[in-house]
């Protein structure tokens, strides 16, 4: 499972007809680009699982922190048609602040060769790992210049092709690019904002009180406030001195019954 690769310089190669996002030919994996580079890998394949699972079974969450795929990730299903609904409706949506880039990726992924096809999963591997070690880079090899993953974000995104095809088109005819349509503001959901030192807590028991809170809350490190809401009592605002310790709070407490029926939902505020 592989981004699409840059063409290599001083190579000729063949026009490869122009596809809009409708034509890509649809696989079991989406390859997502433009990801926040500052949220931490567990965190963030945490974050697309949960995000994709509404669309059927995740097979499994590709992403690595190495320079070639930091900023990138792969998202398997068990069937291409999930993987095209998906792509349909959270192409844009901005995980960590950031819209993400979504399209099909060129080959199967391990995870669902070894599900679909597993007669042929080791045969797959094999293949795959041959295809890694001959485009890698030795190591004695002089380091090119350029950053490989923007080089083949640039020829093979389809978003990046469309605008700089029309940046192309407006310098030969002298005129200015047309500004880009504005992408509706699509509020992120409170589950996948970024982790902060203050958490905000709903589906409390109207009769809660802040001791309580303070009491349930105080049991982890660096408790700083609790903060109730008095026209809004099912809510409430608990702010730690630092995130790490505001995230484990929240890890172990999402989902606690305060009062022993209704299930407590925290996230992190949202700043």
């Amino acid at each position: 499972m592989v981004p699409p690769q840059a063409p290599i310089a001083g190579v000729p190669t063949a026009a490869a007809p122009q596809q809009t996002p409708q034509e890509e030919q649809a696989t079991e994996t989406l390859y997502i680009q433009n990801l926040n580079e500052r949220i931490k890998i567990p965190v963030l394949k945490a974050s697309l699982r949960g995000l994709f699972k509404a669309y059927g079974e995740v097979l499994d969450v590709v992403a690595h922190s190495n320079l070639r795929m930091r900023g990138q990730a792969f998202v398997s299903f068990e069937s291409a048609e999930i993987a095209k609904k998906a792509l349909k409706e959270v192409r844009g949506f901005p995980l960590y602040s950031k819209p993400m880039q979504i399209s099909f990726a060129k080959t199967r992924s391990d995870a669902v060769v070894k599900k679909l096809d597993a007669e042929h999963y080791e045969e797959h591997k094999q293949r795959r790992l041959e295809h890694k070690s001959a485009h890698s880079i030795p190591p004695s090899a002089p380091q090119p210049h350029t950053d490989l993953r923007s080089e083949a974000t640039r020829y093979t995104n389809p978003i990046k092709r469309k605008y700089r095809q029309k940046r192309l088109a407006a310098e030969m005819d002298g005129g200015a690019t047309a500004p880009a349509a504005k992408r509706p503001n699509v509020q992120m959901p409170d589950e996948y904002l970024p982790p902060n030192k203050i958490l905000f807590l709903q589906n409390l028991p109207e009769n809660v009180s802040k001791d309580q809170l303070m009491a349930l809350f105080s049991q982890y490190p660096n408790l700083y406030e609790v903060r109730l809401i008095p026209t809004k009592k099912d809510i409430a605002f608990v702010e730690f001195m630092d995130e790490a310790s505001a995230t484990v709070a929240k890890e172990a407490l999402h989902n606690y019954k305060l009062d022993g029926e209704n299930k407590i939902k925290i996230t992190f505020a949202r700043k």
